[in-house]
């Protein structure tokens, strides 16, 4: 990109074009690590525009990079003041607040996603009222699904607590979870997308429950396993012949990529080649979960899975029988996670709100370790530490409750 003129200079106009030059330059030096250098194009266009809002993001991004979080907060804090949408600065202030564990408050916030146009996918538009946490005895209650399948497996956990105030729990849920989210205790009936929705008298997304049981950090249900492998298993018989092969060695999957239309996935997602450290760990049987693969890392006896797996049930029931899962952020991580599996979690420099900071395990998941980048795109400190970690040990080291690691910052608000 050309490097625009007049940086120290005054803005050229105040027009969104006219400012698109620098904002995009300020983007990339964030991105870099050159946070100080992108802040003074960002004062200088907030001087020319104060309520950009493209800019006060990238200042936050910045303030994460930096892991000045009094910095963040105070930033953030200052759109109040701003011609910015409320519902905009609450949403910031909600991923700010939720990675440092301030909830309720955070759930609060998270709620505004309901009112911002496209940040809840799909929309529903049901005309039965949002259930606000009362008893519901005799009636119906529809918890549906929004987002990917990770949040799905994440907080269809919640169900158990909603049926212990009423009647029966429906659960809209995507496809390829329907027999899996089928097993979590308190859902009655699991209605697959796009089928015929019994009769409800009350509905609310999956994500609101959080804070309809003001959930903070000490009262996360995070007991697991909350799911387990249903009964029907499309591929049960080849999975099992497969995994037989590799008897007597220790058995570790291994998921390198999320989605590729995911807006992060350049920064969450590991390029197979540099996880051929990992061969240094002896008598391990790999095998591969990723689906769609072009490539797959280059490691001895790697076995891909991805052939006969066709749905959530298929991938639950090939885990139960992995010692170990190693993944990057995917909703592999949440199914591991709900199914009690040792799991190494791989995680960006400024990873998703839902990991926190500064810690290497997740009071979500207790049987879940998390890895963090030191510096951005630095995944090959974050492979040595895993190899060294599990040589001569076979599958990694339990997690402390707030085993504590260097605080590397977070997602951007």
């Amino acid at each position: 990109m050309k490097k625009p003129k007049n940086i120290r200079g005054s803005m050229p106009g105040n027009s969104p074009r006219a400012l698109e030059p620098f904002l995009e330059q300020a983007a990339i030096l964030v991105k870099e690590g050159s946070t100080t250098k992108a802040r003074l194009i960002l004062y200088q266009v907030l001087r020319s525009t104060p309520g950009d809002r493209m800019a006060h993001l990238l200042l936050n991004h910045a303030a994460l990079m930096d892991g000045d979080l009094g910095g963040l907060r105070r930033a953030v804090e200052l759109q109040r003041t701003l011609p910015i949408p409320p519902d905009i600065v609450a949403w910031n202030l909600s991923h700010l607040n939720l990675r440092l564990g301030v909830m309720p408050q955070g759930w609060d916030e998270y709620e505004v996603r309901c009112r911002i146009p496209g940040l809840v996918i799909p929309e529903r538009h049901f005309s039965q009222p949002r259930w606000n946490g009362e008893p519901f005895p005799g009636k119906t209650l529809l918890l549906h699904y929004e987002q990917g399948f990770g949040d799905t497996l994440m907080f269809v956990r919640y169900a158990r607590r909603a049926k212990a105030l009423g009647g029966l729990v429906l659960l809209d849920a995507q496809v390829p979870l329907a027999d899996l989210v089928a097993t979590c205790p308190g859902v009655d009936e699991v209605v697959p997308e796009g089928s015929p929705i019994p009769p409800f008298d009350l509905q609310l997304p999956l994500l609101s429950l959080p804070r309809i049981f003001q959930t903070d950090l000490a009262s996360i249900p995070a007991e697991v396993p909350y799911l387990s492998v249903p009964q029907r298993v499309p591929n049960r018989v080849g999975i099992q012949d497969l995994l037989a092969r590799s008897n007597g060695r220790v058995k570790i999957g291994l998921s390198w990529a999320g989605s590729a239309i995911h807006t992060r996935d350049a920064q969450r997602s590991i390029a197979p080649g540099a996880l051929s450290p990992l061969n240094a760990l002896r008598e391990v049987a790999w095998h591969g979960f990723q689906l769609g693969a072009t490539e797959i890392p280059p490691l001895h006896g790697m076995t891909s899975l991805a052939p006969i797996l066709s749905n959530f049930s298929d991938t639950a029931f090939a885990l139960s029988g992995m010692d170990l899962l190693i993944t990057v952020d995917t909703a592999m991580a949440h199914l591991a996670g709900a199914l009690g599996i040792p799991t190494l979690l791989l995680v960006s420099y400024i990873p998703d709100w839902r990991w926190m900071m500064g810690r290497a395990d997740s009071p979500w998941y207790p049987t879940l370790r998390i890895y963090r980048q030191p510096k951005p795109n630095d995944w090959g400190t974050v492979i040595r530490q895993v190899v060294e970690d599990l040589s001569g040990e076979g599958v990694g080291p339990e997690p402390g409750p707030g085993d504590q690691v260097p605080d590397n910052g977070a997602d951007q608000p």
